[in-house]
């Protein structure tokens, strides 16, 4: 009997509580909540309205980022079109009336030029004719420049200024008309509305909690597993589920199960144990916590409740030889504790010297 015990599945214990996979819809603006459509409990579908915040701020936006749009469509327009005929005809006359500015100042220069070597000028008057001279010039060669730039259009970086700015405002609008879209709070899978933080007229600040979720086909077993136990869990282990105090059991103890699950997570750093998880030597020990995702006979299973896990854990077999448990383990950093080859123990197999 104690060969067979040896090699047959160890059940391991461990306590725990009955969880959902929750979620939480944040808050996208600081608004006034204006309607609440869903009650705590209730069952919902994916996209469903939960709550309505105030529109009306986000609404002004959006509406003045749509203008900012319009006016930088007209802006490009402009660029595209260039010039108008008008404005070209207007730079035409303005350097007509330069070069004609021009000859006359140059003809007064030249007048001076000839009376000053008959002594009939100062030198002074003919300088400042010749300056004038030189401004009107300088003048007819700005407007002849200011017309050519008319005639030649827009140029291509001014065209891709405004296309630029062009999309800056339409993502503008377009993160308004978005915002203004979450005002209406929809659930963004099906659940069960767990708790709604906020009633009717309150303020939730940027980001906090508007509806809390449940999610998920099935709710999953979160438990401690005590040190000892750690070897004995792994990610996709079978485990057994029993909940506490929801029915009565052939002990007497008042259970229901038991739910078959399967390990979905196991946390490497250890953390301690729980109050309502301390058994015996338990409370001195460390704790990892596992998670149990649990089949589709739990499905209406509510949060909270306290349950009892069990794992069967089996000898494995390696390449090198025999994989030692967790007691096993304990024993073997003694080296008495290891037998000779050939030899054996009372309750365990043949020790061959790990072939």
């Amino acid at each position: 009997m104690l060969i067979f015990s040896s090699c047959s599945d160890r059940e391991a214990a461990t306590l725990g509580t009955l969880e959902w996979d929750r979620i939480a819809v944040p808050a996208p603006v600081a608004e006034k909540i204006v309607d609440i459509r869903v009650r705590e409990g209730q069952r919902v579908a994916e996209g469903q309205v939960l709550l309505q915040l105030d529109p009306q701020t986000t609404r002004a936006e959006l509406q003045a980022a749509e203008a900012a749009v319009a006016r930088q469509v007209a802006v490009l327009e402009e660029l595209n079109d260039g010039p108008r005929v008008e404005e070209i005809a207007r730079a035409r006359a303005a350097l007509e009336a330069a070069q004609a500015e021009a000859r006359d100042r140059e003809a007064d220069y030249r007048r001076l030029q000839a009376l000053g070597k008959k002594n009939y000028a100062s030198q002074s008057d003919i300088d400042a004719a010749q300056a004038a001279a030189e401004g009107a010039e300088a003048q007819v060669r700005g407007a002849r420049e200011q017309l050519l730039e008319l005639e030649r259009g827009t140029r291509i970086e001014e065209i891709e200024q405004g296309q630029a700015a062009l999309a800056e405002a339409r993502a503008q609008a377009q993160a308004r008309r978005a915002l203004l879209q979450k005002l209406t709070v929809t659930a963004p899978q099906p659940g069960i509305v767990d708790s709604i933080p906020f009633k009717l007229g309150d303020q939730a600040p940027l980001g906090g909690s508007l509806v809390v979720m449940l999610t998920g086909e099935t709710p999953y077993a979160r438990v401690y597993v005590p040190q000892p136990l750690r070897l004995d869990v792994e990610v996709g282990g079978r485990a057994q589920v029993y909940l506490e105090g929801m029915g009565k059991g052939e002990d007497g103890i008042h259970k229901l199960g038991p739910f078959s699950g399967t390990v979905r997570m196991v946390r490497n750093e250890p953390s301690f144990t729980p109050y309502y998880a301390l058994t015996g030597d338990d409370a001195t020990r460390l704790s990892y916590i596992a998670e149990i995702q649990l089949q589709a006979d739990a499905a209406r299973l509510p949060a909270g409740l306290p349950l009892r896990a069990e794992f069967s854990a089996s000898l494995k077999q390696g390449a090198a030889g025999r994989v030692l448990s967790a007691p096993d383990i304990g024993k073997s950093r003694h080296k008495d504790s290891i037998p000779a080859a050939g030899t054996t123990d009372a309750g365990e197999e043949p020790y061959d010297g790990g072939k």
